[in-house]
C-alpha cells in the first residue's frame, strides 16, 4: 500500500503534541539573552548556558506575574513545557513561571541539604507511593488560622464532600515551627487514621517557607506510614518538603485536588477531553500570538507601501501604453500576410541580374572618368600650388630676413644697429651684421 504522504502543517502539530506528551512541565536554568518585550506585552528571549541554547517564549499572562523584568545576562531557572512553534518550525519553551537563580545563603543551604537527602535515597522515585484510588479520610498538617486550610476545605467540599476531614494543627512558620510540623506528621502517622496526608500552607518568602526546608520535616515525611502530598507556597516555589513526599502539588488547593478523586470516570475522562482541547487551543493561541507579533515587527510603513504600488502602477502603465502602440497581435498578422505574398510571388532573378550586370559596367566606368577627373583637377592644383610656393619665390632672387629668435623682419623698425640678421636665399642661408639704419626718404 502506498504510505500516507503529511502536510508540513500535520508534522508540526504531531511533533508539538509528541513533545508536550512525553516531556513534562520542568525547571531549566540558563542565562537570558536577546530579551525582547512585545507590545503585546509577550516576553521572547533565549536561554542559554556555556555549550547548547534554546528559544523561550513567557505570554502576558504569566509574564505579568514574574514580578522582576529580567535583563541581559540575568541567571534565571524557568518552569517551562518544551513545545513547538508550528509556523516556523521550531522548538522552544513555552515558560509558565521565572525566577533569579540562586537566592543567598539560604539557598545555598537548601541546595546543600537536597544534595544530602538525595544521596541517601530519600527522594529516590523508587520509594513513592500511590495515591489510594479510593480516599475515606484525609488528614491535614497546616495551621488552623492559614488561608491554605480554607483553601482545602472548600475544594475538598467542593470535589469530594463525602471525605472525612482531621485536621493535625501546627504552626507553619516561626521559631520552633519546623519540629511542630514534624511532631503533627508523626502524630499523624502513628495514628494511622486516614487514607493520604497533606503538608500544606500559602505562599510567601523563602524565609516564609524555610520551615518546610528543614531536614527534620522531610524525614517526618519519609517516615510516614500513610502517602503524603505536599502543597507548600505558590507554582514556582519548591521546598526539601516537596522532594521528600510522594507528590508535590504546586498549591495548596491543588493538593486537596490531587488527594480527591473523581466522583465518576466519565467526569474524569470529560476532564481529561476538557483539558486536551484547552492545551490545544493555548497551544493555537500562542501559536497565532507569536505569528502576530512576528508580523507586527514585520509590519511595512503605509507611506512606503503606497510609494511602492504607486512605482509599480506607473510600470504597469508604461507597459500598457507600449503595448497598446505596438500590438502584437497585428504585428504577426502582418508577418503572416507578408509570408504567404512571399511564397506566392517568386521574382524573375535574371533579368535582375543583367540590369544588375549593366549597372555595374556603368558604374565602374563612371568611378573610372571621376577618377580621371580628379587627376587632372589635383595635377592643376599642384601646378598652382608650386607657383605660390615661397622657394619659387627666393629662386626668383627674393630673401627672407629674420633675427636671432627666426621672428620675421618685415620693416625696418624691427632692425637695431650693431646687431645681425639672418638672411635666407633659395639655396642657403648667411647672417648678416647691421652696421646703421638709415630712415626711409619717403
Amino acid at each position: 500500500m502506498t504510505p500516507s504522504v503529511l502536510t508540513v502543517s500535520a508534522l508540526n502539530q504531531a511533533v508539538a503534541q509528541l513533545l508536550e506528551r512525553n516531556i513534562p512541565l520542568t525547571w531549566v536554568s540558563g542565562e537570558i539573552s536577546n530579551f525582547t518585550r512585545a507590545a503585546s506585552g509577550h516576553w521572547y528571549f533565549t536561554l542559554k548556558d556555556q555549550a547548547a541554547q534554546v528559544r523561550a517564549v513567557m505570554f502576558r499572562g504569566r509574564a505579568q506575574y514574574a514580578g522582576f523584568m529580567p535583563r541581559e545576562g540575568d541567571k534565571v531557572e524557568v518552569r517551562a513545557l518544551v513545545t513547538l512553534y508550528a509556523p516556523r518550525g521550531d522548538y522552544q519553551l513555552s515558560v509558565e513561571a521565572i525566577r533569579r537563580a540562586g537566592l543567598g545563603n539560604l539557598y545555598e543551604a537548601f541546595l546543600q541539604l537536597k544534595a544530602q537527602l538525595t544521596a541517601e535515597g530519600l527522594f529516590d522515585p523508587q520509594r513513592k507511593r500511590a495515591i489510594p484510588g479510593f480516599v475515606r479520610s484525609i488528614g491535614i498538617v497546616t495551621s488552623p488560622q492559614a488561608a491554605a486550610l480554607r483553601d482545602i476545605l472548600t475544594a475538598l467540599q467542593r470535589r469530594a464532600p463525602h471525605i472525612r476531614i482531621v485536621l493535625y494543627p501546627t504552626p507553619v512558620q516561626g521559631e520552633g515551627s519546623a519540629q511542630k510540623i514534624a511532631q503533627a506528621i508523626a502524630t499523624a502517622s502513628s495514628r494511622a487514621e486516614c487514607d493520604v496526608l497533606l503538608v500544606c500552607r500559602g505562599g510567601g518568602s523563602i524565609e516564609d517557607l524555610w520551615s518546610f526546608n528543614a531536614e527534620i520535616v522531610a524525614r517526618a515525611i519519609a517516615a510516614c506510614s500513610m502517602p503524603v502530598i505536599s502543597g507548600v507556597g505558590h507554582e514556582t516555589d519548591f521546598t526539601i518538603a516537596d522532594f521528600a513526599a510522594d507528590i508535590r502539588a504546586a498549591t495548596p488547593t491543588a493538593a486537596a485536588e490531587l488527594a480527591a478523586a473523581p466522583r465518576a470516570d466519565w467526569l474524569a475522562e470529560l476532564a481529561q477531553y476538557g483539558n486536551a482541547l484547552q492545551r490545544a487551543m493555548r497551544r493555537q493561541l500562542s501559536s497565532h500570538a507569536q505569528t502576530l507579533d512576528w508580523h507586527a515587527r514585520r509590519l511595512q510603513s503605509p507611506a512606503a507601501a503606497i510609494t511602492h504600488k504607486r512605482l509599480q502602477l506607473q510600470s504597469w502603465s508604461q507597459r500598457l501604453a507600449y503595448s497598446a502602440r505596438y500590438p502584437l497581435q497585428n504585428s504577426r498578422a502582418s508577418l503572416t500576410q507578408l509570408q504567404t505574398r512571399l511564397r506566392n510571388q517568386l521574382p524573375d532573378t535574371e533579368s535582375y541580374r543583367i540590369q544588375l550586370a549593366e549597372w555595374k559596367r556603368r558604374l565602374a566606368a563612371g568611378a573610372a572618368g571621376q577618377t580621371r577627373t580628379h587627376r587632372q583637377e589635383l595635377a592643376a592644383l599642384e601646378a598652382q600650388l608650386e607657383l605660390l610656393s615661397p622657394q619659387r619665390t627666393l629662386e626668383r632672387g627674393y630673401s627672407i630676413l629674420s633675427d636671432h629668435k627666426g621672428k620675421l623682419i618685415r620693416s625696418t623698425k624691427q632692425l637695431q644697429p650693431n646687431t645681425s640678421i639672418n638672411v635666407r636665399t633659395a639655396g642657403d642661408s648667411a647672417e648678416v651684421g647691421i652696421a646703421s639704419v638709415q630712415p626711409s626718404l619717403d
